[in-house]
């Protein structure tokens, strides 16, 4: 797994357990770091545990307006029935597309795809990629929602 994705997976991951649980984001991604020195596993560097911490961060304050604006832009897909782990992939991607603007849009479909493929069920890599494809029409107008606030 390139190393980007792989801070996208912790990501993910941590975003996920916040999800189900109600645990602080911050306690969690610490506890995903030393699981991983524990179980011997090669580490990510600063940069990229940053790059998992932004992510995090920037999707954990938001997830219920990023909630609203997928099942806006894709109701084709009822948001109440999204597996937990598909729902987070789909707002990581949505972050990062359209609020942080720090990965371009078809890499970010690709990346939330791979994260389906290792994460999801058989079928999560389609969904997700129909619902990215869905809101890419989108990006100018999802941006501008998510940042003003609604």
């Amino acid at each position: 797994m390139k190393s980007r994705t792989r801070a996208r997976a912790l990501a993910l991951q941590v975003l996920y357990e916040v999800d189900l649980t109600d645990h602080r984001p911050g306690d969690v991604l610490q506890q995903r770091l030393e699981d991983e020195r524990t179980e011997g596993q090669d580490g990510l560097s600063e940069d990229l545990v940053e790059f998992a911490r932004q992510i995090i961060f920037g999707v954990y304050p938001i997830a219920a307006r990023l909630d609203d604006v997928i099942a806006e832009y894709a109701p084709e897909w009822p948001f109440d029935q999204i597996a937990a782990i598909d729902r987070n992939i789909l707002r990581m991607a949505v972050w990062e597309f359209a609020v942080a603007e720090v990965t371009p849009l078809k890499v970010a479909i690709n990346e939330a795809v791979e994260l389906a493929k290792t994460f999801g069920s058989d079928t999560a890599p389609r969904f997700v990629n129909g619902v990215l494809g869905s809101l890419a029409d989108h990006q100018h107008i999802l941006a501008s929602l998510l940042k003003k606030g609604g």
